[in-house]
């Protein structure tokens, strides 16, 4: 009779334990499917700051999910190749650097490479521009990547870097002094879709470039001492 009682106890419990998950779990989901005009909060701040950091947001960072930043929302994603929906998915988040997590948002490192090719992108914005800006040092960084999405160079961040005369840094050994932190916070804003570059593939330095033909490609922008061009 004992025995019987136990059992019957236990079934009960894991009943109202299985009930007592599904909505919780049902909620976690649906809180952490999608950011949309109308959402709110401190994952709608991280992602104003950060849409307005790379220039593609121009409003308040006030935590309101409104048309402006559902517009600087879409002019992200076709930059990036993304659905542009205006919405902040699991792909869009992804390619902004945030985890979406709840009520809540936590920036994160999500941009899916590994260590090791940060590691390098980082030694190489150490080796061609640590004496730039931070702006500078991202858009270094931002046309290896350019480099790496066009099918006219290696598709990878090491091939693109280690590719026969493409680097200052690789030829003259630069690439093997190290980094720091923040070439290394560059590489990552690069990696989360920062590109001051605006698309660029070349950059070259003016007063010590001595290639006709890199000065003959049409210049997109110009960052301290270096010359972004297509």
């Amino acid at each position: 009779m004992t025995t019987a009682k136990t059992r019957i106890v236990a079934v009960i419990l894991l009943v109202l334990a299985v009930a007592l998950a599904i909505p919780l779990a049902t909620r976690s989901t649906a809180n952490a499917e999608v950011i949309k005009q109308g959402s709110s909060g401190a994952t709608v701040r991280t992602i104003q700051t950060k849409l307005k950091n790379w220039g593609y947001y121009t409003g308040s960072v006030d935590g309101i999910f409104g048309s402006k930043t559902k517009s600087a929302v879409m002019y992200f994603q076709r930059r990036n190749g993304l659905v542009a929906d205006g919405i902040v998915g699991t792909k869009t988040a992804k390619a902004l650097g945030i985890t979406l997590s709840g009520s809540s948002s936590s920036a994160t490192n999500s941009s899916g490479i590994s260590n090791k090719d940060l590691y390098l992108l980082s030694c190489c914005i150490y080796g061609e521009a640590r004496g730039e800006s931070y702006t500078g040092k991202v858009a270094i960084a931002a046309v290896v990547l350019n480099r790496v999405r066009s099918s006219k160079f290696p598709n990878t961040i090491s091939g693109v870097i280690y590719q026969a005369g493409a680097f200052t840094c690789v030829a003259d050994g630069q690439i093997n002094l190290g980094t720091n932190d923040e070439c290394t916070r560059a590489a990552q804003d690069a990696l989360n879709g920062w590109d001051p570059s605006c698309g660029a593939l070349y950059y070259y330095n003016p007063v010590t470039a001595t290639s006709s033909w890199i000065r003959n490609r049409p210049i997109l922008v110009t960052i301290g001492r270096h010359v972004f061009c297509s």
